[in-house]
């Protein structure tokens, strides 16, 4: 009869602290979790339980683009595609400490061309949280490393239609293991967030390549005028128009171990491991619909970071070393019209110069915000400059075209 009294009061209580979360943030199903790797307007459609002991919450977005290109050489051509096809589920299970997120890709600029041997990348997001309070959050699986901030924000957060060329080859990405965040912020006063990251360095739905490297990455941001308005961190742009200037600082670094590919947790397989380092720095500010973003990126290794055939030394591939700078300035207008400007110069590593060219990019364009970042209409102008060794340069542009939508 104790027993059976001990574990009736338990079951209560168990309710009862799941049921005050509930009430909470009924008017609110969205879960903010530092570890979550996309932002989102929208709610989505949440679901919860009768007993309340169970949440889910749905969500899809898609992005379809239309682009005219021309690159040096060759005759100008057209491009339509789904660029971006996604499905999240997130919610708590039996207690909203334990909570999780799933993110599905299914658009083929998403998951990739398949090759043999190679598994297909449809799961971009598997991961499962323990949340005891509002400051700490403590990750396992597949989901964003703490990298560099234009990666850490979703792409459905972007102003212009894709990141950058630094980003493209610098960022850290998404990678299986273990999180854990610190997170301190506050309405109108200083605030830090503390990060870190154990996962195997591989990247995201990688088997059957178990070795003795892990990655190590740690993170800091430092928001020195309080937390931006709406999580205004994760998303690009003066869309939310600031009352009050915010910013926000951060550094990041990794240590890849053996890692296996030309880019740490993306790229092509290397035919010798190689441990890298990267190093990532980002600032944004906000006010009044102007918003400014800055960042640096890098990657060094710690041996030459081309690698040969043993069996063929005329076949070699490398480590994509060196490191970029990325400038944004933008204005949104009352009227949610948004014009935006961004610069990035790209240098390659001395190891690499005469494999790789050094590169100029240059992005005007505008925004048509309908429903904030949920629902959008861009267009884009986008320059290339690429510098090569042997003194030749090459140009390239496109035009473009993308329509955002999502709940």
């Amino acid at each position: 009869m104790k027993k059976l009294t001990l574990l009736l009061i338990f079951l209560f209580a168990f309710s009862s602290q799941a049921q005050v979360t509930i009430e909470q943030t009924k008017h609110d199903n969205d879960i903010k979790l530092s570890t979550l790797p996309y932002y989102s307007f929208g709610k989505g459609i949440g679901i919860t339980s009768p007993d309340s002991l169970f949440q889910m919450n749905i969500r899809f977005r898609m992005q379809n683009r239309v682009t005219y290109l021309e690159n040096d050489g060759e005759s100008g051509a057209y491009d339509g595609q789904i660029r971006r096809l996604r499905l999240r589920l997130d919610g708590y299970v039996g207690n909203p400490k334990f909570l999780y997120a799933i993110q599905l890709s299914f658009a083929p600029g998403d998951v990739g061309e398949i090759k043999e041997g190679e598994n297909i990348n449809i799961i971009r997001d598997a991961v499962v949280f323990y949340r005891p309070n509002k400051h700490w959050n403590i990750s396992f699986g597949q989901t964003k490393l703490p990298g560099n901030r234009q990666r850490v924000n979703s792409s459905g957060g972007l102003q212009l239609t894709d990141r950058t060329i630094n980003n493209a080859k610098f960022t850290i990405d998404r990678d299986f293991g273990f999180q854990i965040h610190n997170m301190n912020e506050y309405k109108d006063k200083f605030s830090y967030n503390l990060k870190a990251a154990f996962s195997t360095g591989e990247g995201r739905n990688v088997t059957g390549k178990a070795d003795d490297g892990i990655a190590v990455t740690g993170k800091v941001e430092v928001l020195p005028f309080g937390a931006f308005a709406k999580d205004g961190t994760y998303f690009e742009g003066g869309v939310i128009r600031e009352k009050k200037p915010k910013l926000m600082l951060s550094g990041a670094f990794q240590q890849n171990n053996h890692a296996r590919r030309t880019q740490g947790q993306l790229g092509n397989d290397l035919f010798e491991t190689r441990t890298m380092k990267s190093v990532l720095l980002d600032g944004m500010f906000k006010y009044k619909g102007w918003a400014a973003m800055a960042s640096f990126m890098s990657r060094s290794t710690t041996e030459n970071a081309i690698t040969f055939n043993p069996e063929d030394l005329t076949e070699s591939n490398y480590a994509f070393v060196g490191n970029g700078f990325d400038y944004q300035l933008s204005y949104n207008t009352k009227k949610n019209y948004e014009f935006i400007g961004r610069y990035s110069i790209q240098k390659v590593g001395n190891d690499i110069e005469t494999k790789a060219p050094n590169t100029k990019q240059y992005s005007i364009g505008v925004t048509k915000y309908i429903w904030e970042h949920a629902f959008k209409l861009q267009g884009e102008i986008n320059y290339d400059t690429l510098d090569y060794y042997n003194g030749t340069t090459k140009n390239n542009w496109y035009v473009r075209f993308q329509v955002e939508i999502g709940i």
